[in-house]
């Protein structure tokens, strides 16, 4: 069944969702990486070598003088000294050592459960592509680190988006498929389930596009633009929506617009997700889903308050922090629901 040895299913499932708790702690220590400006502070991509931390004090001359020439250095931190340095070093070094130690939990069980038989030929594939999406992810986060090394010590905003929604794309996947273990997906739905399950995903979908516009707003330092809410300059259509040419990029380069996007979202997601849960939870659904809806409108809440919290206080670290990572476990509760409501006898 699904390819994985029906002995075996709960624990390749346990393996994935440990992936899944590994990929989530990767999520926040990058956001928390970009948050406190340590992103720029590793001008070196090392994938095999760069295993090992500088220890001596002529290691870390050296770092410091590769820091010292890249444009973050020079038009903002020339101040910096060897110390200070080090402190935005090691939160850079941590979150690429977690990503070297998340490919490792995700291939050192995979070739056991290879060799012991316990995934058939048939999974393999698709257990191999998360493992390449994960180097690609690695490829990616590199490959936005170097826009920010070149002229402006800023990444640019399309390298961070992609970077961060692969991150929530490989989370999905690794977790759909934990939830295929441990509940089997049926083949027939009843026509009322259609419905809701095409809602459901339509959800998943808005929350994830609410992420990338997270992601632009982040590449762009937009929250420091409008720290107002509910209105933007004391206007809820702000003036500037469409001031740049050609229009097509006011959504992606014009921090008006994409503030202005992402309390649309903000707002469409909210009247998508309330909407979902009342109609799933007039159905006969199983327990879990249940629970599963009223948590799901509970991280919601506490979503939007962080969203609006983190934007009147002007971006602060712990509560921007928080605010990415609910919106992660939003899109995880999304996915839930989503899996769920795929059985063909939901009260069973």
């Amino acid at each position: 069944m699904n390819g994985v040895a029906h002995d075996s299913r709960r624990m390749v499932g346990t393996w994935l969702l440990v992936c899944c708790v590994a990929v989530f702690a990767m999520v926040l220590l990058g956001g928390v990486t970009r948050l406190s400006g340590s992103g720029l502070s590793m001008v070196e991509w090392k994938p095999i070598t760069g295993l090992l931390p500088p220890v001596t004090q002529t290691e870390w001359e050296a770092q410091f003088q590769l820091y010292q020439q890249s444009p973050e250095f020079r038009l903002k931190n020339s101040h910096m000294d060897l110390d200070g340095f080090k402190s935005i070093f090691w939160m850079e070094y941590l979150h690429r050592l977690l990503g070297r130690a998340i490919g490792v939990i995700f291939l050192l069980p995979l070739i056991y459960f290879a060799v012991t038989r316990r995934v058939g030929r048939g999974y393999l594939p698709r257990l191999l592509f998360m493992f390449l999406l994960g180097g690609l992810q690695g490829l990616l986060g590199w490959y936005m680190v170097k826009s920010g090394l070149v002229n402006d010590p800023h990444v640019s905003q399309y390298r961070l988006t992609a970077h961060l929604g692969l991150a929530f794309l490989i989370f999905a996947l690794i977790f759909w498929s934990a939830l295929d273990l441990f509940y089997p997906r049926a083949t027939v739905m009843e026509r009322g389930d259609r419905g809701l399950r095409w809602l459901s995903s339509v959800v998943s979908i808005v929350v994830f596009l609410a992420v990338l516009s997270g992601g632009l707003m982040a590449g762009t330092k937009a929250g420091l633009a409008y720290n107002s809410f509910p209105l933007m300059d004391g206007q809820l259509i702000p003036e500037g929506l469409l001031t740049l040419k050609p229009v097509w990029v006011n959504p992606f380069e014009n921090v008006t617009t994409i503030q202005f996007d992402h309390r649309l979202f903000a707002l469409l997601q909210f009247l998508l997700v309330s909407l979902c849960c009342f109609l799933a939870l007039r159905r006969p659904i199983e327990r879990r889903l249940r629970i599963g809806c009223y948590l799901l409108l509970l991280v919601l809440l506490i979503q939007i308050t962080l969203g609006v919290a983190t934007l009147l206080a002007r971006v602060p670290l712990p509560l921007a922090a928080a605010h990415q990572g609910t919106a992660l476990l939003l899109f995880t509760l999304t996915l839930y629901l989503n899996q769920g409501l795929l059985r063909r006898n939901p009260a069973g």
